[in-house]
């Protein structure tokens, strides 16, 4: 199983599938209760699920490096904050596109810190991901409000976790990965329960009072969706772990752009989202961008 490219592959697309329409449902419980508890009650759900799985001996929890371990988890875990935060106000692909710059982020990383050679194949990847991404955020450069840069945010902070993760956490456990990212999330919102309880906010209505909503009684619908969220995530992000140990890398990241395909058919199919003709061209720049790094990184 280590060495199985069709196994990744599968396992890479059953995971995109996965996010690519669970994620859309964000909007849908955020006009329900609020982002932090969301992270909260999501973690409350996933934890009896670690704990079942270290004690069937399917992984451990323990970490080898509990500040590396850490730090990945709290730059994952602001990453996703800022990721569902803005899922809540815009659509999944430009949410997507945005967060999908992490690859650009971990080459040229990797090129600073590391020292890797930057060849022209790979500038010539980050000037069409980057172009990409702006035809799929259509930013208004007279009136840049903070949600257009929040998902690049997103995707600068998540691909440091990613390069944490291929460069000092390749002996740590998927459990032991998968753990401490859910108990940091939780923990963040927790800490932000406790801060909008002591200073509550105007909230709006619906949606739009996401991020400002404090605790509230959860509904059917939020408790419902948070599940999914919680049990849908622990199978995604492990089969992407899993894909990752059972063939090369730049073979199985290519097919994670998939999920720029399958968001955006399931946001048409469930939502009736669309995109224009200028934002599906981004999507496809992105995904060759993508495609370009991943190739090269052979």
């Amino acid at each position: 199983m280590q060495n199985n490219p069709r196994a990744a592959m599968l396992c890479m697309l059953c995971a995109m599938l996965i996010v690519g329409v669970i994620d859309n449902y964000v909007v849908v419980l955020a006009a329900h209760g609020g982002l932090w508890q969301f992270h909260f009650i999501r973690t409350l759900l996933a934890l009896p699920v670690f704990l079942a799985l270290a004690a069937l001996g399917v992984g451990r929890l323990r970490p080898i490096n509990p500040g590396v371990v850490l730090l990945r988890s709290v730059l994952m875990a602001f990453a996703m904050v800022l990721y569902f935060g803005c899922l809540a106000f815009l659509p999944l692909a430009q949410v997507l596109a945005g967060l999908f710059t992490s690859p650009i982020f971990v080459m040229l990383l990797s090129a600073i810190f590391l020292g890797q050679t930057i060849g022209k194949w790979r500038i010539l990847a980050v000037a069409i991901g980057f172009s990409g991404s702006l035809l799929v955020l259509q930013p208004d450069i007279t009136n840049l409000g903070i949600l257009t840069v929040l998902p690049v945010l997103a995707g600068f902070l998540y691909g440091c976790s990613s390069l944490i993760t291929r460069t000092l956490c390749a002996g740590e456990d998927t459990l032991t990965l998968l753990f401490g990212f859910f108990v940091v999330l939780g923990s963040f919102g927790a800490v932000g329960l406790i801060v909008l309880g002591l200073y509550p906010q105007d909230v709006p209505q619906g949606p739009d009072g996401f991020i400002l909503r404090g605790w509230v009684m959860p509904n059917a619908t939020f408790l419902t969706w948070t599940a999914v969220q919680a049990f849908g995530s622990i199978v995604a992000i492990g089969s992407l772990i899993r894909a990752y140990q059972m063939a090369d890398a730049s073979f199985v990241s290519v097919f994670e752009y998939s999920v720029m395909v399958f968001g955006p058919l399931a946001a048409f199919w469930l939502f009736g989202q669309t995109l224009n003709g200028i934002a599906m061209m981004g999507v496809a720049m992105i995904i060759l961008a993508g495609t370009i790094i991943a190739v090269r990184a052979r």
